[in-house]
């Protein structure tokens, strides 16, 4: 992200600020920032003295601020960071006054992950003036793709679509469980390699044929036979294959469809575009769209809310996985 880069940038030449409020749903660069000012900022001897770490459960407002305001020892900065500060929301406005007057030579880190600043109160505008406003914002899983894609490529990587949406799958939104599994496959894969399904098989866990996107794939070409393996397969291992997770991938496969069905101009980049795909996937929808006419579209993704909605019980008591994917299997094709 261009504006963590900014931040750290600013750091290294030197030029800290007093406060550096990181606050927001997606904790991954809120640790980032607050590591590389833990690590970097001051020397492994000057640490000792002058590097503090609170935690929000066992501290106060004023605890913080009478730590912040002490003098660093034998040191041009001392630098205080405080997490899970969120458990201090009940009284973070507390910090006004320290915020409107920093101590110059603290460096004040307040990582308040899944909570925000309220924009309107003197707080937020405060640190504004003095110090550093960050929010990380949760990313959109059409967003996770491209930071795959963009951390690997810092890294003398490269990933393949299917290979990343593999991970998106079955990680979900969350960057710092992501960037582990990406740790793991920069351990195990030579640098300037391409990582392909293959590799996320073999050292992730994760199964390059048996998975959400080659039922999707098979579904989109009718192919009975192939859907059935997955489903049988999601059946015998319903834990690594949850149903919610499966019904909700193939109800956004067919809106996208239906889409694709009003579209008039299904060149590859305008269909990548609208919907909101990579290119690559695009294929998938001009097959499935020869195979599923508008109004059959329009049937499935009725069936789709039918059996979401059975998955959670309504309109059936505790019905097994195994029972709702045969169940989806004949909805569909």
């Amino acid at each position: 992200m261009d504006r963590v880069k900014e931040i750290v940038g600013n750091i290294k030449q030197g030029t800290p600020k007093p406060i550096y409020f990181l606050m927001g749903d997606e904790p991954y660069y809120i640790d980032k920032i607050s590591k590389y000012i833990a690590d970097n900022v001051l020397t492994e001897d000057e640490k000792g003295f002058n590097q503090m770490v609170l935690y929000g459960k066992e501290t106060s407002v004023d605890d913080v601020i009478a730590n912040a305001k002490r003098f660093p020892m034998m040191a041009e900065h001392q630098v205080v960071i405080v997490k899970e500060a969120q458990h201090l929301s009940r009284n973070i406005e507390s910090f006004t006054s320290y915020a409107e007057n920093p101590q110059p030579s603290t460096i004040l880190v307040i990582c308040y992950k899944y909570k925000k600043l309220d924009k309107r109160k003197k707080l937020y505008k405060s640190i504004q003036k003095t110090g550093e406003l960050f929010e990380s914002k949760k990313l959109y899983e059409n967003q996770v793709s491209e930071w795959i894609r963009r951390t690997l490529s810092g890294k003398k990587y490269k990933i393949s679509p299917k290979a990343c949406m593999l991970l998106v799958e079955f990680l979900g939104t969350d960057l710092s469980k992501i960037n582990n599994e990406l740790d793991k496959l920069r351990l195990m894969v030579p640098s300037t390699t391409e990582i392909t399904p293959d590799h996320i098989e073999q050292h992730i866990g994760i199964s390059k044929d048996f998975n959400n996107f080659e039922l999707k794939k098979a579904i989109g070409e009718r192919n009975v036979r192939k859907t059935t393996r997955i489903i049988d397969y999601f059946s015998q291992n319903p834990k690594d294959n949850p149903f919610v997770v499966t019904i909700t991938l193939l109800n956004t496969f067919f809106t996208q469809l239906l889409q694709y069905h009003g579209l008039k101009d299904h060149s590859p980049g305008n269909v990548a575009k609208v919907l909101g795909v990579n290119p690559y996937f695009v294929n998938e929808f001009t097959i499935a769209a020869k195979n599923y006419p508008m109004k059959r579209v329009s049937t499935i993704i009725s069936n789709l809310r039918q059996l979401d909605l059975k998955s959670k019980g309504v309109g059936a008591n505790n019905m097994p996985q195994a029972d709702l994917l045969k169940e989806l299997l004949t909805k569909v094709l």
